[in-house]
This record gives structure tokens, sequence and C-alpha cells, in this order.
């Protein structure tokens, strides 16, 4: 896959606040950034856009795409519950001359970094504590209690894989962690 800019991922538990400083940093018009939009077979939530938010896709859509290839990664994150990263996302925002940036699960991440370990930044942002991220869970009143205990367990085992990314960011104090961001990401795409 010919390559033009850098890849930034962000990857952390749900709730953590990756999406929070991805959207922080998108509004940065001096890193020159693009979201990566996943695609997932899960339905949307509350006001997500199809193409903004994430591609949806059907399971047997989600299935076809991944026979054919089309995934720079992918996984099935619960039960018939996939997300990936379309190989056409990254040439349509190198096309435009920007750099990458991803709100990715911790595998997902992952994988991205294997494949590119010289152009790509790897986030893992960590919640203060597990309460806190119990608490951030419940307060979006977004999922069952069956979804919310479901994430608790994922994030344990994602917890597990920090170590693995280039920086973890304990986001603590939003306002903190904005300012962190920005500067590591800004070093990072004006590094040769």
């Amino acid at each position: 896959m010919e390559n033009a800019g850098k890849l930034i991922v962000f990857s952390a538990p749900s709730g953590s606040g990756k999406t929070t400083l991805v959207k922080h940093l998108l509004h940065q018009p001096d890193l020159n950034l693009d979201f990566s939009v996943s695609a997932t077979s899960r339905e949307a939530r509350g006001e997500e856009v199809h193409g903004k938010d994430y591609y949806f896709l059907s399971i047997d859509d989600f299935k076809n795409h991944i026979h054919k290839e089309e995934f720079l990664e992918y996984e099935e994150v619960y039960k018939d519950n996939f997300y990936g990263t379309l190989k056409s996302e990254l040439y349509r925002i190198w096309q435009q001359g920007k750099h990458v940036i991803f709100d990715i699960d911790v595998i997902g991440g992952l994988n991205i970094k294997r494949q590119f370990p010289e152009q790509t930044l790897a986030v893992f942002v960590k919640p203060p504590s597990k309460e806190i991220l119990e608490q951030r869970l419940r307060s979006r009143k977004t999922e069952s209690e069956e979804k919310i205990q479901m994430r608790l367990a994922k994030a344990e085992e994602e917890l597990s894989k920090a170590k693995l990314f280039d920086v973890v960011i304990e986001n603590n104090d939003l306002e903190k962690t904005k300012q962190e961001v920005y500067q590591l990401v800004l070093d990072f795409i004006h590094k040769s």
C-alpha cells in the first residue's frame, strides 16, 4: 500500500475519553488530520451518522469485505459485532494530502502499528481507575447492564496491552490531556 502521510492511532477501553481527544485533535488545523471512519456491523447508536461516525454494514456485507481483503484490519469485538478499517479510507485521506487519525480498538491499533511501524504513532488512553471508567460508561446511558459488564470485562484485557503502545497517557484531567496529546502528535508529524 503506497503511503503518503502519518498514522495516528488512539486506542483505549470504552469510556476512557479517546473519542473526545481525537475530536479535539481534528479541530487543530495545523495538524492536517482527517478521521478514519471505521466500518462496523453493529447498529447505529443515538445521533450516529453513516459515513461520518461509522460505515454501518450488515454482517453479510462486512464478511464480504473481509473475503475480498478490503480491510486494513478488522476484529470481531463481540459475537457478530465486527469493527474494521477499510483500506479505501487510507487512500481517501492520503489523496487529500492529510495524515490519518484513528479512534480504534486496542487490537486494531496494534495491527496498524505492526503494518506501518515507522509512520504510526500508537497512543493508549488509560482511564484514571476502573471505578471512574465504570462511572463514565454508566453516565452515557446508551447501553444495557449486560453491555456495560461486557465492556468492563474487555477493559481488563485491553489495559494489559497498554505497554505495547508507543505512549500511554492517563486521562485524568481532560484539558491537560488535550494539551499533552496535541504536543505529542505535533512532534510526531514534524519528525522526519
